[in-house]
């Protein structure tokens, strides 16, 4: 495991399944620039790290998910020009090529609705609740709220969310397709972490290439995401764990993936 330099982000390994924890309830679990780094170096480890295939992010107790940054930390930058270029924890969440499910246990406000999106699938609480408040402090969001929200929710709900601020609950995030799946708090991460431990059965090249290929549809014209689609199925095909799946589907067994 790596060193992540702070206390309030979490990291553990249980299986191929690696668990982020957002630690700092008592402050709603919003992000300082330490945490920010430290989530780039869990990040890092889980993209070069071989044994994990999947990772469930979370915030710790029952009140939030993530409140988003720090307010009172955000004084600290001398001028907007370097505030625009700080390394910010969306960033960070993003660079991740493993599949990310996000356990939504309380408030995924600003930056932490940002990060919650970031993630491929949501999961929430049903006492959770989304909003994207900055309109309310005098700016909008920074971290890919915009296109998030529209792509996740359609233009209209989005608009809603960002020009008034206020939150909605987790059976309207679920009605409007920003969550999966809402369940009662004690059942939210054991679902999270059994959805991640299905994905990690699969083979993991192949479930990486979905998650980028998911990704780089949004950006395609539909021809040109099926070509590449085509073309990423081509490469995933030629690996030896497909082999693997086509020998074991013929021998009637479970499939060993090395990820190769």
């Amino acid at each position: 495991m790596p060193a992540l330099g702070t206390d309030e982000i979490l990291l553990e390994l249980d299986g191929h399944v690696a668990t982020i924890t957002i630690n700092r309830p008592a402050k709603l679990n919003s992000v300082t620039q330490e945490m920010s780094d430290a989530l780039v170096v869990a990040a890092t480890w889980a993209n070069e790290e071989d044994e994990v295939r999947a990772v469930v992010l979370t915030g710790a107790g029952d009140r939030a998910f993530c409140a988003g940054s720090d307010i009172r930390s955000l004084d600290k930058y001398r001028t907007p020009w370097e505030f625009r270029n700080r390394e910010d924890y969306c960033d960070a969440l993003r660079l991740l090529r493993k599949p990310l499910i996000a356990a939504v246990n309380g408030y995924a406000f600003g930056g932490g609705l940002e990060t919650a999106m970031t993630c491929d699938i949501r999961l929430a609480s049903s006492t959770a609740s989304f909003a994207a408040p900055e309109i309310k402090l005098g700016w909008i969001g920074g971290g890919g709220m915009s296109t998030f929200l529209a792509r996740s929710i359609g233009p209209s709900n989005a608009a809603v969310m960002i020009m008034t601020g206020d939150p909605i609950t987790a059976q309207q995030a679920l009605a409007w397709n920003l969550v999966s799946e809402v369940v009662e708090p004690g059942a939210l991460l054991p679902r999270a972490r059994e959805l991640a431990t299905t994905i990690a059965t699969r083979p993991p090249i192949a479930a990486e290439t979905a998650k980028a290929n998911l990704r780089a549809a949004f950006t395609m014209t539909q021809d040109e995401a099926i070509r590449y689609e085509r073309d990423l199925q081509t490469i995933t095909f030629a690996t030896e764990d497909a082999a693997e799946g086509r020998r074991a589907f013929a021998e009637k067994r479970d499939a060993v993936f090395r990820r190769r």
